[in-house]
């Protein structure tokens, strides 16, 4: 019964993860920068976000990977195809010349989608499959 009690209590404070595949890709050169947030305020831009979780992963990489959520709650995930690893999103005009996708792909219209449309439930191990966008 102890035995039972030990296991129990480590697999509730194991942080849950998310699996996440990125498709769409135009090339695989450079990182994909990854930000998990559950902050509204801070999305898609997770500098404005303390506690959330920043990654960079390899562009050939990106079919599958996985984050490790900090809790169960609901999150956004933004990710930006950094092809020239400059650590930042390139922009022309107003106009993202780098690729740019979210977690449950809302549909894009002018600027980024709300972190309400991109939001998803983490309770424990949870997918998510993000499509790429490229503008130009």
């Amino acid at each position: 019964m102890a035995a039972l009690i030990l296991l129990t209590a480590a697999a509730a404070s194991i942080p849950p993860t998310v699996e996440v595949s990125v498709t769409g890709l135009r090339n695989t050169k450079g990182q994909i920068l990854v930000c998990l947030t559950t902050n509204p305020k801070a999305f898609p831009d997770c500098s404005k976000d303390k506690a959330s979780v920043r990654m960079a992963v390899k562009a050939a990489n990106a079919s599958a990977f996985t984050i490790v959520a900090p809790a169960n709650g609901t999150y956004a995930i933004a990710v930006v195809h950094d092809e020239n690893s400059n650590h930042k999103m390139d922009m022309a005009l107003f106009m993202p010349k780098e690729g740019f996708g979210f977690s449950r792909n809302p549909t894009i219209t002018v600027g980024a989608p709300s972190f309400k449309s991109a939001s998803f439930a983490v309770s424990g191990d949870t997918r998510q499959a993000i499509k790429m966008k490229y503008m130009l």
